[in-house]
C-alpha cells in the first residue's frame, strides 16, 4: 500500500467542492431561454378522467403551454416499462399494466401526473397548474397488497385480473416438504417489512432541451445510470433517437436506488421542449418526492424453518406478498424475486428451501429497489426467524447461528446463489468481542436496577452484489447486461483521465478510482481525473447500484490499466534498450529492474504521443478501454450487534451500542467504507425505529411530509463501532465485494431482535415506535 494507494485512508477529493457549495446539480443547470414545468397531479388514488379544462390556466400570465396525456401518446411517446421479465410458476408472463408518462383515461395513485404546465417562471407554472380543472369520477381504491388479492377488490389494470402481477416460485417444494415432515421442531413467523420513502438529500430534477437546428436532444437529470436512461428513452419510449439524445447526470445528491429508474418527468420535459420550442426544467419539491419517488420494501411474509434434533436447520419455506404499487417500475419485478428469495439461505447451510412470491398492484406509489433492494427483506426474514427459533429452543442465539453456518466454500445454496468464499465465524467473533457480548448479562442486571429493560440482538447478514454476470441475469429475465466499461487515457504530460460507466452519487469514486492509479503507477491522485455521467463523453456503461462500482466498475478500470501498463512497459523497454519483462513501474517512474536505468512516467507518456521512437508497428498514444463482465455475484457478509435500553413507562428505545463487523473483501479506502456503513446503518435504524409509509383506506398518503414521516436524527443514533475482516472475493481481479448497502441490510433485524429480547415479547413490527413497544411490553 502506498500513501494514496489501495488501503489508504485518503480524504475524498470531491468533498472540496461539495462542502464549499460548488457542487453542480441538475437544478443548477441553466440553458438560454429556459422555462419551467409544473405538473398537475391527481388528488385521488383511483379515478377516471372525465375531462380537462385548461382555459383559465392558459389565460394566466407567463403560461407558454399546457400539455396532457392524449397529446403525449398522440405524439408516439411510449409507456414506461419494467425491464426485468419474471415468469409465474404456471409459465405465464408478468402482467404489466400500461403506464403513460401523463395519465390517459385513469389515474391509479395520488400524485400521478395528469398534465404539465410550461411557463416563464416556476411560480407562474405552479400557479397555473393549480388553475387547471380536471373532472374526475372517483373509484374505489385498495392500498394493502393482501386485500388487493381478495375477491371483489378494486381492479387496477385490465391486463392483471385480480391485481396479480405474477405468482413466482423458487426452490424445491418437494424436498422442502420432506424436510418439514421429519423436523423435530418447526418455527413459524409472520413478518411485515414496512414501506419506506427513499428521501435522497437532492430531490429529483430534469432539464430537457431540444435543439431544432441540430435536431438534437439533451437531458440533464438526477440519474444513477445515464446510459440506461438514454437507451430506454430512445428504444422504448420513443422520445428521441439514441444517437440524437445526450443524457447528463452531473453531481447527484444521493440516490439509494430511487434514481435508477426513468420517471415520467424527464420524459415529459424532453417531449415538452420539442412541443414548445423552449428548454424545460422541472425540480421536485419534497412533497412531490413523497408522492412520486419509487418507494421501497412493503412485504407481507409468512416464514417457517424446520430444525432437526441436533438443532440443525434442515428446511425453510417462505410465502411473500410484495406490493408493487400502481405500476411496474423499471426493476420492480426483480426486487422481490431474484434479489430477495435467492438470499433466503443467509449464512446458513440449509439443504432445502422453497419460496413463493406474489406481486400485487395497489393504488399506491410504485415500489422498486431501495438501498439493499430485496436483500434487506430477505435478511429480516432469515435473522428474525433464526433468532426466534433459538429462543423457542432455549439455545444461545450465538451458538445456534454458529452451528448452522456455512463453513466450506464454494457453497451452492438451494436458491441459485453460489457463494465463492467467506468466513462467517470470523465476523461473528469480531462482533462479539467488540460488543463485549460476554459481559451483557451484568449490564442487563445493572439496567434492571434502574428500572430499565436492556436487550441485545444480532444479525448475521449476507448479500449479493455486482448484479452479474450478464449471461446469468439475462437467463433470469434481465433486459440488459450488467457488465461495466472503462477507458484510461494517459495524457502527453503523464496525467490520467478515467472515464467510467459507473456513476457517483456519494460513493467517493473520484477518490477511490484514483487510488487504483496511485497503487498501480505510484502517481499522486491529484494527477487523476475521473469522468462520468455524460453519455457524450463516456462510452456505454451500466451505472451504479447494487454495490457494483468497486467489484464491477473498478474491475473494468483494472483491466484497462493492464493494457496501459503493458504498452507503457513496451515503450520504456524500447527506449531503455531492455526486455519488457524487466520493466517495473513504481513511484511514478518506469525502471529496468535491478539497475539505475529509468524514465519518469511523464517521459514515457510524452514518448507515446510524439511517436519519434516507438517500437516497430506500434501505434502512437497511450489510451486503452475495457469491458468487464463478472464471473459471479460478490457476497459481502457480516455480523451486526445492537444493544438497547427500553423505558417500560414510555416504550422509548435507546440504542446503547451498535457494532458492525463486515467482510467486504479487499478494502480500497477504509474511511470511505466506514462512511458507507455509517449511512447504511442509520437508514436501517430509521426503518427499524422510525420510518414507515402509511396510506388511509381511500389511498391518501398520510405520511406525506416530514411532519408525519419520521427520519432518523443524530440523537437517535449511537456512536457506531465499525470493523472489518477480510476474505477477498475470488471472482474479480481486485478481490472487492462491495460495501454500499450492507448497513441497511444487517441493521433492522439486529435492532428488532434487541428490543424483543429486552421486552420479552417477540411480536413487534417495524417501525418499533414508543407506542408499539409500550403496547408490546404490556401485552407480554
Amino acid at each position: 500500500m502506498g500513501v494514496e494507494g489501495i488501503g489508504a485512508r485518503v480524504l475524498r477529493k470531491e468533498d472540496r467542492r461539495f462542502i464549499t457549495g460548488r457542487g453542480r446539480y441538475t437544478d443548477d443547470m441553466v440553458v438560454p431561454g429556459m422555462k419551467y414545468a409544473a405538473f398537475v397531479r391527481s388528488p385521488h388514488a383511483h379515478a377516471t378522467i372525465k375531462g380537462i379544462d385548461t382555459s383559465a390556466a392558459r389565460a394566466m400570465k407567463g403560461v407558454i403551454d399546457i400539455l396532457d396525456g392524449e397529446q403525449l401518446t398522440g405524439d408516439g411517446i411510449g409507456n414506461l416499462i419494467c425491464g426485468w421479465a419474471v415468469t409465474s410458476k404456471d409459465g405465464t408472463g408478468m402482467k404489466m399494466g400500461a403506464w403513460p408518462a401523463l395519465a390517459v383515461g385513469t389515474v391509479r395513485h395520488v400524485g400521478q401526473a395528469v398534465a404539465v404546465v410550461v411557463a416563464e417562471t416556476k411560480a407562474q407554472a405552479r400557479d397555473a397548474a393549480e388553475a387547471v380543472e380536471i373532472d374526475y369520477e372517483v373509484l374505489d381504491a385498495v392500498v394493502d397488497a393482501a386485500k388487493a388479492l381478495e375477491s371483489g377488490a378494486p381492479q387496477l389494470h385490465p391486463e392483471a385480473p385480480g391485481n396479480l402481477v405474477f405468482d413466482w416460485e423458487i426452490g424445491d417444494a418437494k424436498a422442502t416438504a420432506e424436510a418439514f415432515a421429519c423436523a423435530a421442531h418447526v418455527t413459524k413467523l409472520d413478518i411485515v417489512n414496512n414501506r419506506l420513502v427513499p428521501n435522497a438529500m437532492e430531490p429529483r430534477a430534469a432539464l430537457g432541451h431540444y435543439d431544432a437546428a441540430d435536431d438534437h436532444y439533451t437531458c440533464w437529470t438526477t440519474s444513477q445510470n445515464p446510459h440506461v436512461a438514454r437507451l430506454v428513452m430512445s428504444a422504448f419510449y420513443n422520445v428521441a433517437p439514441e444517437h440524437k439524445l445526450r443524457v447528463i447526470a452531473p453531481d447527484v445528491g444521493g440516490g439509494f436506488g430511487s434514481k435508477i429508474y426513468i420517471y415520467p418527468e424527464e420524459i415529459v420535459c424532453l417531449w415538452a421542449s420539442k412541443r414548445t420550442g423552449v428548454p424545460v426544467k422541472w425540480t421536485s419539491d419534497r412533497s412531490e418526492a413523497f408522492l412520486t419517488d419509487a418507494h421501497g420494501r412493503d412485504h407481507q411474509t409468512h416464514a417457517e424453518i424446520a430444525i432437526d434434533a441436533d438443532h440443525k436447520i434442515i428446511g425453510m419455506k417462505v410465502d411473500t406478498i410484495a406490493n408493487l404499487g400502481a405500476y411496474m417500475s423499471l426493476f420492480s419485478s426483480a426486487t422481490p424475486t431474484y434479489l430477495y428469495a435467492t438470499l433466503l439461505s443467509g449464512q446458513y447451510d440449509i439443504p432445502a428451501i422453497y419460496a413463493n412470491v406474489k406481486a400485487v398492484y395497489t393504488n399506491t406509489v410504485p415500489v422498486d429497489a431501495y438501498r439493499g433492494a430485496g436483500r434487506p427483506e430477505a435478511t429480516f426474514v432469515v435473522e428474525r426467524i433464526v433468532e426466534t427459533a433459538a429462543r423457542e429452543l432455549g439455545l444461545s442465539p450465538v451458538e445456534f447461528r454458529r452451528k448452522n453456518f456455512i463453513t466450506s466454500f464454494p457453497h451452492q445454496t438451494p436458491v441459485i446463489m453460489n457463494y465463492d468464499t467467506g468466513d462467517f465465524g470470523a465476523t461473528l467473533d469480531a462482533g462479539l468481542k467488540a460488543a463485549d457480548y460476554a459481559g451483557f448479562e451484568a449490564r442487563r442486571a445493572e439496567a434492571k436496577g434502574r428500572g430499565k429493560l436492556r436487550g441485545i440482538g444480532m444479525s448475521c447478514y449476507i448479500e449479493a452484489c455486482g448484479i452479474a454476470p450478464s449471461k446469468a441475469v439475462g437467463s433470469l429475465g434481465a433486459g440488459v447486461g450488467l457488465w461495466e466499461s472503462a477507458e484510461v487515457r494517459v495524457n502527453p504530460v503523464g496525467t490520467i483521465e478515467i472515464l467510467t460507466g459507473s456513476h457517483s452519487h456519494g460513493q467517493g469514486h473520484e477518490t477511490t478510482f484514483a487510488q487504483l492509479i496511485a497503487e498501480r503507477f505510484g502517481l499522486p491522485i491529484d494527477n487523476v481525473q475521473v469522468i462520468h455521467g455524460d453519455t457524450d463523453k463516456v462510452q456505454f456503461g451500466m451505472g451504479t447500484y447494487g454495490s457494483r462500482s468497486g467489484a464491477v466498475g473498478m474491475s473494468a478500470i483494472s483491466k484497462a490499466l493492464d493494457k496501459v501498463e503493458a504498452k507503457a512497459k513496451k515503450i520504456a523497454a524500447h527506449l531503455l534498450e531492455a526486455s519488457d519483462e524487466d520493466i517495473v513501474i513504481e513511484n511514478g517512474e518506469v525502471k529496468v529492474a535491478g539497475t539505475d536505468r529509468k524514465l519518469a512516467w511523464h517521459e514515457v507518456a510524452l514518448g507515446a504521443y510524439t511517436g519519434h521512437n516507438l517500437p516497430d508497428g506500434m501505434e502512437p498514444g497511450l489510451k486503452e478501454g475495457a469491458f468487464y463482465d463478472p464471473q459471479n455475484f460478490t457476497f459481502p457478509a457480516g455480523t451486526y450487534i445492537c444493544e438497547v435500553e427500553v423505558d417500560p413507562e414510555t416504550g422509548t428505545t435507546e440504542i446503547i451500542q451498535f457494532v458492525a463487523a463486515d467482510d467486504f473483501g479487499r478494502v480500497i479506502n477504509p474511511m470511505i467504507v466506514e462512511g458507507q456503513v455509517h449511512g447504511g446503518v442509520a437508514q436501517g435504524i430509521g426503518q427499524a425505529l422510525l420510518e414507515g409509509v402509511h396510506y388511509d383506506d381511500t389511498g391518501q398518503l398520510v405520511t406525506a411530509s416530514y411532519n408525519d414521516y419520521a427520519m432518523p436524527r443524530a440523537w437517535d443514533l449511537p456512536m457506531f463501532q465499525v470493523l472489518t475482516t477480510e476474505t477477498p472475493c475470488t471472482t474479480n481481479p481486485l478481490g472487492i465485494k462491495g460495501c454500499g448497502e450492507a448497513g441497511a441490510i444487517g441493521s433492522p433485524p439486529a435492532v428488532i431482535n434487541a428490543i424483543t429480547d429486552a421486552i420479552g415479547n417477540n411480536a413487534l413490527s417495524m417501525p418499533a415506535t414508543p407506542e408499539k413497544v409500550w403496547r408490546a411490553i404490556h401485552a407480554a
